[in-house]
């Protein structure tokens, strides 16, 4: 969710179009992201300082400033302050990422049969690195067929 900087108004949801989440993060930035999903409120760099007192103030707002740029924060003023808090949750971050990610890997698919060199690779990948996520995504199939049939 978002405000407009200088209205201070009621945090809006994110919209297509928005900043698509980077796949990695510098440590600060992960560091900041994973406080910032501790807080139940939004918060501003003197909050934030307390958990980084290695951190320069004036680094932590630079790092703030670039995860609000990246599209992984949003911000109110309060005063003459800026109040943050993560435009997505852990998991919801992960899943905008994976799903990007999964998109540029399958691409534009003329050809659906083309795709399957990629499944295959996907499912060995699985497979090799633990046969329990494979029955996992063995039961997500099903239950994905089920609820399409309904």
């Amino acid at each position: 969710m978002e405000t407009d900087d200088r209205s201070g108004g009621m945090p809006r949801p994110p919209r297509d179009g928005d900043a698509e989440p980077p796949a990695r993060f510098g440590p600060l930035e992960a560091r900041v992201l994973e406080r910032l999903w501790r807080k139940p409120s939004p918060q501003s760099v003197r909050d934030l300082c307390a958990w980084f007192p290695a951190t320069a103030y004036t680094t932590l707002m630079t790092t703030l400033d670039r995860l609000y740029k990246k599209g992984l924060l949003v911000r109110s003023r309060r005063g003459r302050a800026f109040l943050y808090a993560p435009r997505y949750t852990r998991d919801g971050l992960r899943d905008q990422i994976a799903r990007r990610d999964i998109d540029r890997l399958l691409g534009p698919v003329e050809e659906p049969e083309a795709l399957r060199p990629i499944l295959s690779t996907f499912v060995q990948e699985v497979g090799r690195r633990d046969d329990g996520l494979l029955d996992a995504l063995e039961e997500m199939i099903r239950a994905r067929r089920r609820g399409e049939r309904r």
